[in-house]
């Protein structure tokens, strides 16, 4: 039976991202061209593959089993291409990354421009996801991540600062109002703006001076989505409605321009920088390759 390679990825697609407008969007088709390639498959084998409502696509119990085997098979297929790219003189190709809000918004910017003016043939994909994924069944070559929240069977190669602090802060009128916070128990005597993650988990907020470490659990006016919605809480707290902590380095602007103040600065946290992770049991893509290498030799210049 001859089944066309492009219906195939087109279950793929959609399968894993669990609707026909995300896997249009990690595809780079279109929700239309999916959806006939995905009938003209089933048609061909004579097997409903995905159960489709209006809220969900759900892969069949004979979908399950074809993309278990077929995924790993599309990987190998997309390597073995790709082997092609070692006779040309510049590698070409899209090169697919899963990375946090944060990394798009403090690493990225530094690194990205640079690397496609010096590679034009290449073409970068990125995606934005606070929880830690499997980058192949994502459809991605690669990710960022923290190294607490790499799994062990990654490569690792570090991006970006090194070293990264945990800052809290707020605007000058709301500290003339409410009083400046002197220990990080005070916190619990103030509003603050907390973040909670796709899965639901709102960390505590985490302090540390002179060996004492604090966790606390304050409470606000406001809950933000981790990632997306991050912006907001800022924005929140320049208008005087609390404290709000994050990244020194989302937060350092505003910092610089007087907007917000910082709290307890001698309690920041600090922990180490992100990494670019990959699955070390496959051949590394050319694009990959060549990106990999490019943050390597920019963090031998830094």
């Amino acid at each position: 039976m001859k089944v066309d390679l492009g219906d195939l990825s087109a279950f793929v697609a959609v399968a894993r991202a669990g609707g026909f407008r995300d896997g249009a969007r990690r595809s780079g088709r279109s929700a239309s061209g999916l959806s006939e390639a995905i009938r003209r498959l089933e048609a061909q084998l004579g097997v409903r593959l995905l159960n489709r409502t209006t809220r969900s696509v759900v892969p069949t119990e004979a979908g399950r089993g074809l993309l278990e085997r077929l995924g790993p098979a599309l990987s190998e297929v997309d390597v073995a291409l790709d082997v092609v790219n070692g006779f040309r003189d510049r590698p070409a190709g899209t090169l697919k990354l899963n990375v946090p809000v944060s990394a798009a918004r403090m690493v990225l910017p530094r690194i990205v421009p640079p690397f496609l003016a010096a590679y034009p043939e290449i073409r970068l994909e990125v995606m934005t996801e606070e929880s830690f994924v499997d980058v192949l069944a994502a459809g991605c070559d690669a990710g960022i991540r923290y190294e607490e929240r790499l799994e062990q069977d990654m490569i690792a190669v570090p991006i970006g600062p090194r070293v990264q602090s945990y800052a809290v802060g707020a605007s000058p009128a709301y500290l003339d109002r409410h009083g400046r916070p002197e220990h990080p128990r005070d916190l619990l005597g103030h509003a603050c703006l907390r973040h909670r993650f796709p899965s639901g988990a709102m960390p505590p907020w985490e302090f540390e001076r002179d060996g004492e470490e604090v966790r606390v659990d304050p409470s606000g006016p406001l809950v933000v989505e981790a990632g997306g919605a991050t912006d907001l809480a800022v924005e929140a707290a320049i208008a005087g409605l609390g404290i709000v902590g994050l990244f020194e380095g989302w937060l350092r602007p505003h910092f610089d321009n007087g907007t917000l103040e910082p709290v307890l600065q001698p309690w920041w946290q600090r922990f180490s920088g992100p990494f670019l992770y990959y699955p070390g049991r496959r051949l590394v893509p050319a694009p990959l390759r060549a990106f990999i290498d490019f943050v390597r030799a920019s963090a031998g210049r830094t």
